[in-house]
């Protein structure tokens, strides 16, 4: 009985042998590939975490320098927060934030070179619209009428439409585009939501271009009962 068992072991052993012999350096191959995987893996999500707690003590520091209303710290904390950590969160809010301190302070050029940054390359859709919508503002007040048309076609978020529509109105009444201005509040009325405060603001202008929307709902009423 042992012989037959250590015959059975023998053949085991053997067919070990012969399996790990044609396959063992594949086995191994595939077995490394995938703890480097998991190690990488692992590596990266540390990696990740280790930015985003960086990222986020430098945008404290903006924080609280723009609370302070300390416009050179400000600057310093988002360029810091820029060129270490352009590609987080953090660095789009950091722009929006520092870009309004510096526009608060006078400094129009500076405000508008942080959102330039921000409306091109701000992690997240929605940080470059609201980058280009407040762009578009700076450039207006600068009198770059063209600039700030060109912001305005950059935004890309249908729940921004509808502002970028009444910015684009601002602009064009500056230039003198009475009718086109209309145009673009009517487009803004529109597509706000009756419930939003800002559209009664909108109609406001409207009213003052001689296109109250009230006026114009009646009138279209009165046509239709006409026929």
């Amino acid at each position: 009985m042992a012989t037959s068992l250590d015959l059975q072991e023998q053949e085991q052993i053997d067919q070990l042998k012969a399996f790990w012999k044609q396959y063992g350096n594949l086995i191994t191959w595939v077995l490394i590939a995938v703890l480097g995987a998991y190690a990488a893996w692992n590596g990266w999500n540390w990696w990740q975490r280790e930015q985003g707690y960086k990222a986020g003590a430098l945008y404290g520091e903006l924080e609280r320098a723009a609370q302070g209303g300390e416009a050179d710290k400000v600057a310093q904390a988002f360029n810091d927060l820029r060129e270490r950590h352009g590609g987080t969160t953090y660095a789009a809010q950091g722009a929006l934030l520092a870009a309004k301190v510096q526009a608060e302070k006078g400094q129009a050029d500076a405000a508008r070179a942080t959102l330039a940054w921000a409306a091109d390359k701000a992690e997240g859709d929605a940080y470059r619209d609201i980058a280009r919508l407040r762009l578009a503002a700076v450039l207006m007040d600068q009198k770059q009428y063209d600039d700030a048309l060109k912001a305005l076609d950059g935004v890309k978020g249908e729940e921004f439409k509808a502002l970028a529509a009444d910015r684009r109105g601002d602009v064009l009444q500056l230039q003198g585009k009475t009718a086109e201005a209309k145009s673009a509040y009517q487009t803004a009325y529109a597509g706000m939501d009756p419930a939003v405060e800002y559209r009664q603001l909108v109609e406001a202008k409207l009213t003052a271009l001689g296109a109250a929307p009230a006026a114009a709902a009646a009138s279209a009423a009165a046509s239709g009962g006409a026929q």
